[in-house]
Parts: C-alpha cells; structure tokens; sequence
C-alpha cells in the first residue's frame, strides 16, 4: 500500500468507528440530504430522543465527520467531507491493493494450468 501521511490510520480509525453505528450513518445522511441542521431538527427523523442525537453528533465530530456551528441559541450542525475523503482514499487504496493481489494469483493459477498435461479426456 502507499505511505500514509501521519495521522491518516488514526483518522480512518476515528470515521470506522463513528460510522459502526446504525443512526450516526442515518445522522450524516440526513445533514447531507439538509445542509445543515439542529440536533431537534435531526432527532425528529430518528427513533432516538434529542439527547441521544446530541452524543451521536459529538462522536461524529470528535471523528471530523461534522461540525456544529452556533447561531443564536441554535447548534447547527453541518457534514465535513475531509475525513471521509481520507477513509475512502484508504479503502480505494486496499481495494486496489487487492485486485493487485488477486490478478497476481490468477496469472499464476492460468500459467500452472497451461503448463500442465492435459487431463481432460479428448
């Protein structure tokens, strides 16, 4: 794989871990469909009560998923594309990694099997 710049495990670390969770996915759908929204706002789509989308929104942020921005008594919330960027550059790079390991074997496998004898009945 490619050198990663330092820092770069940790974040994709952070965002794999944010994003293990069923509604802090459903969170960032949701922002990326509005814009930006409140935590109220966002808890009215979900099965979870406001505090609960509140601690969701701080996981997300502590990830750099999303940042919350204060207008008047509102926190309104927004989606940082940065560390999601970072995680599927990583996850293009393993992808790639892989199909460089799988077109290896195959070669391999093809090349053992023309230099075979045939054991196929004619």
């Amino acid at each position: 794989m490619t050198e990663e710049p330092p820092g770069a495990a940790e974040v994709v670390d952070s965002v794999l871990g944010a994003l293990a969770d069923p509604t802090r996915r459903r969170l960032l759908d949701l922002l990326a469909a509005q814009g930006e929204a409140t935590a109220t706002t966002l808890a009215e789509g979900l099965p979870v009560s406001r505090q609960a989308v509140v601690k969701h929104l701080a996981v997300l942020d502590a990830a750099g998923l999303v940042t919350g921005g204060r207008v008047g008594r509102e926190v309104r919330y927004t989606v940082r594309p940065a560390a999601l960027d970072a995680t599927a550059r990583w996850m293009a790079t393993l992808a790639t990694d892989w199909d460089r390991r799988l077109a290896d074997i195959k070669r391999v496998a093809e090349a053992a099997e023309r230099e075979s004898p045939s054991t196929r009945p004619d």
